[in-house]
């Protein structure tokens, strides 16, 4: 959903807009009456329509989750490099 707000009011309640944008996916356009100043959107909306993940670490990220690697604490990660440098060493 797309909702117009002036400057004025989304300056005086912008932390309550950010939440709406990022909770319900609301998108703000800001400005005057009859000028557009800019655009608020949530920070998942920006990312899936401006910045989208590349198709790569889409692929890495599904077959970490099917393998279960996905939940790995660093402590374990970092044990799994050691291991993998001392093999290749």
């Amino acid at each position: 959903m797309t909702k117009v707000i002036s400057t004025t009011k989304a300056s005086a309640q912008l932390d309550q807009l950010i939440r709406k944008a990022n909770r319900q996916k609301t998108r703000f356009i800001l400005g005057k009456p009859g000028e557009a100043a800019g655009v608020l959107v949530g920070m998942e909306d920006y990312i899936r329509t401006f910045a989208p993940e590349p198709k790569v670490l889409k692929v890495i990220g599904e077959q970490s989750q099917k393998k279960g690697t996905d939940k790995l604490t660093m402590r374990q990660i970092d044990r799994e490099i050691a291991a993998y440098r001392k093999e290749e060493s």
